[in-house]
């Protein structure tokens, strides 16, 4: 806004100086006109009002620039005394518009000299010898060289601009595409967290969900199961805590002075935790199976496929506490002839329950397939026929094994 106010002012004082100029240019030509046997008083008259008109009219330009330059060739027919305005007024159409319009007018203001010089043709040239046709001649070349320098530095201050145009319109489509980018980077930052979120949390709660519920159920429990329970809900909600405190603690921007060292972060799950994973499920009264076929040693696999396969199955587990509770749910761990880690989570599909069904943001399998698809792996999941003729819904994923 300060910048435009700044330009304002800028082309009001260029406005009012070319006014000015071509003003002082009128009263010097008119003086030197005033005597010339040449010209009576009244025609002297005449050419001075339309001297000045054609003046005043150049502080319209910027918005009329063809339309004023017309104007003045029309005085320019009558009078010099416009000459000022003249050149003026061909240097904005020369800035203002395209180079054909300006060589036009060029073109039609040489011209426009022609009936002045030989209504009024100049003595000197008279006693040279010089006829109509020479004074044509000679009114319209003269006007060419006087006008042509103007209009050129109307189209070098033209093409400067669109230039400058031109860069700015790149620098500014520049920050937007960084800002655009800052906003993608934002965005996959908060999905990130929003996913971690949901796979670390998600187990955690659906397990306490569980205890709770039967505490609910089981009012027949004695003080020894109770404080069992108690102390497992307990457990799972400090674990909870923790891991989520873990997760803030490294997605969160912080000075480096403040930033945990390593022995604080606990290391990230993988493949030889699953078990631990299926304990805590069996724990909390659910009913898993594992199959694990993979070899004893595991070393080649990399941490970020194992940290992937880990979450495949916490997914499945959580999701089949969630929708199947009491089904059995059968985990199934292998490489297959391809080299490939095959990660397979099956449960009956859920029939209707009594029970209220535990929340789910429903968002859980599409974070998978993109967690998934990061690690160079790939995901299927949905009703499969299984054992016994049964409908199961089947979770499965093959990530990368490199030899």
């Amino acid at each position: 806004m300060r910048s435009a106010a700044r330009s304002r002012r800028r082309d009001l004082v260029v406005d009012v100086t070319c006014v000015t100029l071509s003003l002082l240019l009128v009263l010097l030509l008119f003086a030197d006109s005033w005597g010339d046997p040449r010209f009576s008083e009244p025609y002297l008259g005449t050419a001075l009002a339309l001297g000045v008109a054609g003046s005043l009219l150049l502080a319209r330009r910027r918005q009329r620039p063809v339309l004023v330059s017309v104007l003045v060739l029309g005085a320019g027919l009558f009078t010099e005394l416009v000459a000022g305005a003249v050149l003026v007024s061909l240097f904005t159409v020369a800035v203002r518009r395209s180079w054909r319009i300006a060589a036009a007018l060029t073109l039609a203001h040489a011209v426009g000299s022609i009936p002045f010089a030989v209504v009024h043709p100049d003595p000197d040239l008279v006693e040279a010898g010089y006829t109509d046709v020479g004074l044509a001649v000679f009114s319209a070349v003269l006007s060419l060289v006087v006008i042509t320098p103007f209009v050129a530095w109307g189209m070098v201050v033209r093409a400067r601009r669109e230039l400058v145009d031109s860069l700015r319109e790149r620098a500014e489509r520049a920050e937007a595409e960084a800002a655009l980018r800052a906003d993608q980077i934002r965005g996959r930052e908060r999905e990130h967290i929003a996913r971690e979120m949901h796979d670390v949390l998600a187990h955690r709660i659906t397990l306490v969900s569980l205890h709770a519920g039967a505490l609910e159920i089981r009012p027949d429990m004695g003080s020894a199961e109770v404080a069992e329970v108690a102390g497992t809900i307990r457990s799972s909600a400090h674990q909870a805590l923790e891991d989520l405190r873990e997760i803030l603690g490294v997605l969160r921007s912080v000075p480096a002075a403040d930033v945990p060292s390593a022995g604080a972060t606990r290391p990230q799950p993988g493949v030889a935790d699953i078990a631990e994973l299926v304990g805590e499920s069996r724990a909390a009264g659910a009913v898993v199976a594992l199959d694990n076929r993979l070899p004893a040693a595991t070393g080649s696999l990399p941490a970020s496929v194992g940290r992937t396969a880990y979450r495949v199955v916490q997914e499945g587990l959580t999701n089949a506490r969630k929708h199947a509770p009491g089904h059995r749910a059968r985990v199934l761990l292998d490489r297959t002839g391809q080299g490939e880690l095959h990660v397979r989570i099956a449960n009956p599909l859920a029939v209707a329950s009594a029970e209220p069904a535990l929340p789910g943001a429903r968002s859980g399998l599409v974070g998978l397939s993109e967690r998934v698809s990061l690690a160079g792996g790939r995901i299927d999941y949905g009703a499969r026929r299984g054992e016994g003729g049964m409908i199961d819904f089947c979770l499965e994923a093959w990530l990368p094994w490199p030899t």
